[in-house]
């Protein structure tokens, strides 16, 4: 996303159960600005007259150093610095701490539509909650084919040619107790160059699923709203295909490759499908193993282990009699 409004912020707060705790004291005709940059401004320096690097598309972020010392320029009666900061097309300012502008800094705000919000967190913890929505609001995105469930808490990613099977697998994922993010169309979003977010593409939609024989069936309605999810990090990425006699598929090494997805690798493995395999518990297993790896435990490098102690001491029994 290249941009945002003020209004769309405010909403994201409110849908988020008021992450940010914001709310409108001045300016409500500019609730429609832009935000057009992933990083806050603390207007310090340009307060005190210092404009180089004045950061005018950011989020100004007024904390209780900035707010005393607005409160000193007004009580001298030194207005130029407010003006000249309200000359840019700032989106907005925020202040932490229950903080208000002062009279005139609220009527300059008002004169040109700029909203002034208000919060009652700590400018530390408000600049870190705003960069952790900006960072997700702002990151790279991509829409691929397919479904996100979440196993055994994994973000399981799944994908195949149409008909291949991946909404009635994750149709009997819901049945085993484990939970839909999105059918169909999943959008990612890179978070920081570490991490893939999946989530659905409309939320309105999300929630549905396309199973063929029964048309379009509403998962909360039938599975309850424990079996749903909003977004969740993709953790595994499973590829389902057409069982393919000719093609090798592992079978003993137990090697997990990985797959790209916005720059950053993924856990991928290819699951072939054909009548009489359990597929949903194949994807079941396939996270368990998911899950022990990230705590350092490969089955195919402890078997191997295991084979070679067992070779080595018969080796032993042999030279010693």
């Amino acid at each position: 996303m290249d941009e945002i409004s003020i209004l769309d912020l405010l909403k994201i707060d409110v849908k988020e159960g008021n992450f940010l705790k914001l709310k409108c004291i001045a300016g409500k005709q500019g609730l429609g600005r832009k935000i057009k940059a992933s990083r806050i401004s603390r207007p310090g320096l340009p307060l005190s007259g210092f404009f180089d690097s004045f950061s005018a598309i950011s989020i100004q972020v007024f904390g209780r150093g900035e707010q005393k010392y607005l409160a000193k320029l007004e009580s001298e009666n030194n207005f130029e610095t407010i003006d000249r900061i309200f000359s840019y097309d700032i989106p907005c300012c925020i202040f932490s701490d229950d903080g208000e502008p002062t009279p005139h800094f609220a009527k300059i705000a008002e004169q040109v539509s700029c909203p002034i919000l208000q919060s009652s967190f700590s400018s530390p913890i408000l600049s870190r909650r705003i960069y952790q929505i900006l960072d997700e609001e702002f990151a790279p995105t991509m829409t691929i084919h397919g479904v996100l469930v979440e196993v055994f808490g994994m973000g399981v990613l799944l994908t195949g040619e149409s008909g291949v099977g991946k909404s009635e697998t994750a149709l009997e994922l819901l049945e085993r107790g484990h939970r839909l993010i999105c059918d169909d169309t999943v959008r990612l979003r890179n978070i920081n160059d570490t991490i893939i977010i999946g989530s659905g593409e409309n939320s309105q939609v999300a929630h549905h699923m396309e199973v063929r024989g029964l048309g379009i069936i509403n998962v909360p309605d039938l599975y309850g709203i424990g079996a749903i999810r909003e977004k969740k990090q993709v953790q595994l990425w499973a590829e389902l295909e057409d069982w393919d006699p000719t093609k090798n598929y592992e079978r003993v090494t137990g090697e997990t490759s990985t797959r790209e997805l916005l720059d950053i690798q993924i856990p991928y493995v290819v699951i072939p499908v054909k009548p009489g395999r359990n597929i949903p518990i194949i994807i079941e297993t396939a996270a368990r193993l998911q899950r022990l790896e990230k705590f350092g435990f490969h089955v195919a490098d402890k078997l191997d282990s295991q084979v070679m102690n067992f070779l080595e001491s018969r080796l032993y029994r042999s030279e010693d009699i």
